[in-house]
């Protein structure tokens, strides 16, 4: 059972790294699952793109990839983020990179979860779920 991080044709240092596992922990145990193999991947829009085109039949850019191998509560799964996308992201909706990250980080988990985003009504709970678990790390100094 690991939270892991990775990086893949891009340099990138995710700071915090214990921090990060122990709030993704705490957000997956608030919502009734257990880690089982949660793998983060961050990249480049390049890199990201052709995972979409590949697997998804997507020809468009995206901050973050979901593969869900969740088994029951073990809650599992490889989170591709576009750190480019991020920092993009970031500044139009006016924000702290580390916040957006932060953002991404969680909606990956909460894919997860089993919580969707393409409805409005989705898209509103995910976005809620998102914030409560900003507030939650935040306490977790």
């Amino acid at each position: 059972m690991a939270i892991n991080f990775a990086t893949e044709d891009i340099k990138f240092n995710l700071p915090q790294k214990l921090r990060l596992k122990r709030w993704i922990t705490r957000v997956i145990a608030d919502n009734g699952g257990r880690v089982g193999e949660v793998c983060y991947l961050f990249c480049s829009d390049a890199h990201l793109l052709t995972i979409n085109q590949t697997y998804l039949d997507h020809d468009t850019y995206t901050d973050i990839i979901t593969f869900d191998y969740v088994e029951g509560n073990r809650i599992s799964g490889d989170i591709l983020i576009s750190i480019e996308r991020v920092r993009e992201n970031a500044e139009t909706f006016n924000v702290s990179f580390e916040q957006e990250l932060h953002r991404v980080i969680i909606h990956g988990v909460l894919h997860l979860l089993g919580q969707g985003d393409k409805t409005p009504v989705e898209a509103k709970q995910m976005r809620s779920r998102e914030e409560q678990a900003l507030a939650l790390w935040e306490t977790l100094k």
